[in-house]
């Protein structure tokens, strides 16, 4: 799977910003084969240079899903939006997404279960 990572730095103009992220956000959901999308509103930077305000992921099956989505009407319509929205005060990243479950990582790292250790 695949995703569009957009990191959102804090904007100038938070009422501003708030207002206009569901238009951004109906926009984003038009986007042809996104399977999933996920916002994280970060509350405290622990450690780092680059301030984040906001994290949106929106997932699609394989890479070349995401550049047709990215160069869709909707998608460009959608970018168009988020750069005006953040006043271009964004990242965009793509990355190859992968999951596993932490009870079967531990399987193959430790050789225990939490039972085994407790």
């Amino acid at each position: 799977m695949y995703k569009l990572i957009i990191l959102i730095e804090p904007p100038d103009d938070m009422l501003t910003f708030e207002e206009s992220w569901p238009t951004f956000l109906h926009q984003a959901e038009r986007m042809p084969g996104q399977v999933r999308e996920t916002t994280t509103r970060v509350h405290q930077m622990l450690f780092g240079n680059h301030p984040i305000h906001m994290i949106h992921e929106l997932y699609f099956p394989t890479r070349q899903d995401l550049h047709e989505a990215m160069t869709s009407p909707q998608g460009q319509s959608a970018g168009q939006l988020l750069q005006d929205i953040t006043a271009g005060r964004m990242t965009l990243l793509i990355a190859e997404h992968r999951e596993d479950s932490l009870e079967n990582i531990r399987k193959y790292t430790t050789g225990k279960s939490d039972a085994d250790t407790g």
